[in-house]
Formats: structure tokens, sequence, C-alpha cells
């Protein structure tokens, strides 16, 4: 059953309020981690615990995803002109969010602070993604967390390397920001743990909250040649250390449901 590792988790910790898995395909943990943020700003949850997992490496599941010729014969590479499709990855990611004074007063380490979630729906196409879509969901990621477009500094793009989503996703960008697009960091970290499908927009997250808190910007690995239709600043290959404010991380799930999180960082 879908919820059976939420289940796992509130049995073995003791949990005892609202327990639930939500399913949006590729957008499912950036859903969940939203929906832990919103219960907690606004009372109903003191305390949320919240991710995604996911494990399809299966010869039927890997069968399936190749039938939809949308995976890499070589590797994923996303916004290169060369690329040719996604790699799926697996795994897991958790995070723990809560006011920061109930954190502060336990001692925790705070590592940065959530302040927004923007989500929508295409309404367009199972598999064919919507840029409008995407840039609705951002705007509202921007509007929840009380953010101007110029203070963002770094966004962890969904870009999964696919020939359709990663000029979607650049357009979205674009019709967002527009001029401030110029001195936006953007990069996929899907180019090295692949695409974790429902648990792609966790483990992006923490990549995210390290880069805030680290100053290190994660790079776009297996970048080959620059794509028109993706002009965007994707850190090619190699870490940047560079300090931001606020970050973005996007994740636009098949069936055209968006979800993107908003992020500030936290003094270390």
């Amino acid at each position: 059953m879908a919820n059976a590792g939420a289940s796992h988790i509130s049995m073995e910790y003791g949990i005892t309020g609202p327990v639930y898995t939500i399913s949006s395909a590729c957008s499912s943990a950036n859903h969940a981690i939203g929906q832990g943020f919103w219960m907690v700003r606004n009372g109903t949850a003191e305390m949320a615990i919240t991710g995604g997992s996911e494990a399809p490496f299966s010869f039927v599941h890997m069968k399936a995803w190749e039938a939809m010729r949308v995976v890499a014969p070589d590797t994923c590479r996303p916004f290169s002109k060369n690329r040719a499709g996604m790699i799926l990855g697996e795994g897991a990611a958790i995070i723990v969010m809560e006011p920061l004074e109930a954190a502060l007063a336990r001692g925790a380490k705070v590592y940065a602070e959530i302040i927004g979630l923007g989500m929508s729906a295409d309404a367009h196409h199972i598999t064919q993604p919507s840029h409008e879509g995407a840039a609705r969901a951002i705007r509202a990621a921007l509007r929840d967390g009380d953010l101007h477009p110029e203070q963002l500094g770094y966004i962890n793009a969904h870009g999964t390397g696919t020939l359709t989503n990663d000029p979607m996703e650049t357009l979205a960008i674009r019709a967002v920001f527009g001029k401030h697009t110029e001195r936006l960091a953007v990069s996929s970290t899907k180019s090295m743990h692949g695409h974790a499908l429902g648990a792609a927009g966790a483990i992006e997250a923490c990549a995210t909250v390290f880069a805030l808190r680290h100053g290190i910007l994660p790079p776009t690995a297996n970048f080959t040649e620059l794509d028109p239709e993706c002009d965007l600043d994707v850190i090619p290959n190699e870490a940047r250390p560079l300090q931001v404010e606020y970050a973005l991380s996007n994740s636009f799930a098949f069936g055209g449901l968006n979800a993107v999180l908003a992020f500030r960082r936290w003094p270390a």
C-alpha cells in the first residue's frame, strides 16, 4: 500500500497526529513537504516529518519507462543540446519542520527556513508539460514566501534531461524572472542522482538546503553543449562557491501537477 512508509514511521516513533501519503507522481515529495509546512505554519501540527521515498528498480518498471522513450541510452544531460532523456534513480530523503522557537528551545540544528509553497495544474496533457502551468507554480511559491523575483539567487530545477521538459522549464523561469534570469544560477542535480520519481523533490529539497547552508551551488553534471532553447546559467559540470539568500526547488510531474518550494538561508 502506498502509505506503508508513512505508517511504519508513525509506529516506529509513536506519531499519533495526521499521517498520510500524497501521490502526485514526480511532485509527490514537494506536495508533501509543502503541506507539512503549511500545517505547521497554521498550527494544525506542532511538527512535521515529511519527504519522499521511491524504489523503482525492477525489470518490469524499467521496461515501462523505456517504452515511453524518455530514458537516456547513456547518461542524463539536463539542459545540454545533446540530451537524450532521464536516468532513473531511487532513494529517500526526510526533513523535519517546526516553528523556529520550538527548534531553538530543544537545541535543534537549523539548516534553513522553508518560506513558501506554490502549486498548480497544467490542465493540458498527461505527459507533455506546459510552461504556463510551471510558471504559475513558481509565482505562487514567490507569493507565499513574500518574495520578489529579484531576491532569488538559485533554482534547483526539475531538469529531467528530456527533450520536452528542459525547454519548457527554461520558458517558465524566463516568464517569471524576466531580465533577472541572467543573474540566476540554475542546476539539475538529477544529472547526478537520477530521477527518483516520488522521492525526487525531497532529495532536491535537501540539496537546495545544503547549497544555502554551505554556500556551494551544485552543478549540472554531464553538460557538453549549450542549447539555445535552454539558455540559462546551468552551473555546468563543477560546483560553484556562491552564497545566496533565497532559493527555489521545482517539481513538475506527469499529469501536469506542479509544486515549487521556497527556502531562505539560515545563518550557520
